[in-house]
């Protein structure tokens, strides 16, 4: 297995083994083992973190799900967990758009310019309907070379969850189940 074949079946399936949008912390920890803990991603809260197993990073929640997936791709090696990829570790970086292109086509992945995340000295492409992203750097008189692959959280708020739950608790009124399920999907 090479790393555009690990990069398009993510694209394609919106995972990567245990690893996807809204999986359970414990079952991936259970799978892949103990990740490297990156730290917070905000100063003032203690969640949501960033995890990494080699340069798959992950964002989890303080309900402990699985919120962000991205996959470095600008070092010279890129480090995945073995079980992830076929029993290979490490990969050549330096992935090509024109390769990458070639691989989501031959997959059946369609996509599209992301114009959003498209200026300057970076293009992006959509991979629909997952809603993958892969980033391209534009090195000066180069071409595109891979930055970054990811997939994008499902807008779950813990945040949200956990402000429901203290305002119901501290006697703020009951909830009709619309504004329930908002609150528990939010």
């Amino acid at each position: 297995m090479n790393i555009l074949d690990v990069l398009t079946t993510m694209a394609k399936t919106g995972r990567l083994g245990p690893v996807f949008i809204g999986a359970d912390w414990n079952d991936v920890t259970a799978a892949l083992g103990e990740p490297w803990d990156i730290g917070t991603m905000s100063r003032r809260r203690e969640w949501p973190r960033l995890f990494a197993y080699g340069d798959l990073e992950l964002s989890v929640c303080r309900c402990r799900k699985v919120s962000l997936i991205c996959v470095q791709t600008w070092r010279d090696v890129i480090d995945f967990p073995p079980s992830l990829a076929g029993g290979t570790d490490t990969f050549p970086a330096e992935l090509g758009h024109t390769d990458v292109v070639a691989a989501l086509d031959t997959t059946g992945c369609s996509w599209e310019p992301y114009a959003p995340l498209t200026f300057g000295d970076q293009r992006t492409l959509l991979v629909t309907p997952s809603r993958a992203t892969f980033t391209f750097a534009i090195p000066e008189g180069e071409d595109p070379v891979l930055h970054v692959m990811g997939l994008p959280g499902d807008g779950h708020d813990c945040s949200a969850q956990a402000a429901a739950g203290r305002g119901h608790r501290a006697g703020a009124g009951s909830h009709g189940p619309d504004e329930r399920q908002v609150a528990h999907h939010g």
